[in-house]
């Protein structure tokens, strides 16, 4: 099972594990709501799962202009 994470912002890929088994609380996944759960956690029907995050560059971004957290989407 390879677990990917990506930027929600600009798409690009953050990291990657490749592991056998993972307990989604070690991943933190058992802390989202069911609604953030949906929007940042898609499993792939061959078990692959692909996290929605925030890279370092958009969360600077964010940071230096916090108007744009009223955008869905700051960068096109």
């Amino acid at each position: 099972m390879k677990i990917r994470y990506y930027c929600r912002h600009c798409q690009r890929q953050v990291g990657e594990l490749d592991a056998k088994h993972v307990d989604v609380s070690q991943l933190g996944l058992d802390l989202l709501n069911e609604e953030d759960h949906q929007q940042m956690v898609h499993m792939h029907a061959n078990g692959d799962l692909n996290i929605r995050t925030i890279c370092d560059s958009c969360k600077e971004t964010l940071d230096q202009h916090p108007h744009y957290h009223e955008l869905d989407f700051f960068i096109h």
